[in-house]
């Protein structure tokens, strides 16, 4: 960081509490300059490419777009950003590597302290890792544990694939979630990418035969 810079930081959450309670976060720390705030994945994608910020807090759990989808995104389209993963869920092994496997630079719970996640922020600013200890336990624990095919499908996907076996369209899925129809075309090609087939009916297949849903 540049003298007198400071970190431009973005808050994702769904959670009005939660991104007030980071505004008020970043407000103590003389460093860090809030840019900019967004509610789900799709309105982080957006803002990142109109905000251009140094590094994002992102939830992972969240409507129309979750975390890791958002990341993947973001890291491929701003490679200069850096995102640190947050998220409530402190027993799940699968965000984790999910959220580092699309690129985020660090894995931290929301119960951090504000001193920690300052120093938090700033590593992840200079290009350093950072994990919360019990993120690296579960990683190790992945290494020894043996884990049924998931194909790394995220739970929006899962919903999507549900009603893909149903035999909803992309409109009728779009009004059930509540979700955009390009949102939709979007969960759904990713899902199709991801298990490797070319059609809505081999990816039903799949996911019947391997009991993904």
């Amino acid at each position: 960081m540049t003298k007198n810079k400071k970190i431009q930081v973005m808050i994702v959450d769904d959670h009005q509490v939660v991104r007030q309670g980071f505004t008020m976060f970043l407000k103590a720390f003389d460093d860090f300059e809030l840019v900019g705030e967004a509610t789900n994945g799709e309105e982080a994608v957006q803002h990142c490419a109109e905000l251009s910020p140094d590094v994002i807090l992102m939830d992972m759990v969240m409507p129309k777009m979750t975390g890791d989808e958002a990341i993947a995104v973001i890291r491929e389209e701003h490679p200069q950003t850096q995102v640190i993963a947050l998220t409530s869920f402190t027993d799940d092994r699968q965000l984790v590597q999910k959220a580092l496997k699309a690129g985020a630079i660090g894995y931290l719970f929301k119960d951090i302290s504000i001193d920690d996640l300052a120093d938090a922020i700033r590593t992840a600013h200079r290009g350093d890792p950072i994990l919360a200890p019990e993120a690296t336990r579960m990683l190790i624990q992945a290494t020894r544990s043996p884990q049924r095919i998931s194909y790394n499908l995220s739970e929006r996907e899962l919903e999507v694939l549900a009603l893909l076996i149903e035999g909803l369209n992309n409109p009728q899925i779009g009004e059930r979630l509540v979700i955009s129809r390009s949102t939709v075309k979007f969960h759904v090609s990713s899902i199709l990418g991801k298990l490797g087939v070319s059609n809505r009916a081999e990816a039903v297949a799949i996911a019947v035969e391997n009991k993904l849903v």
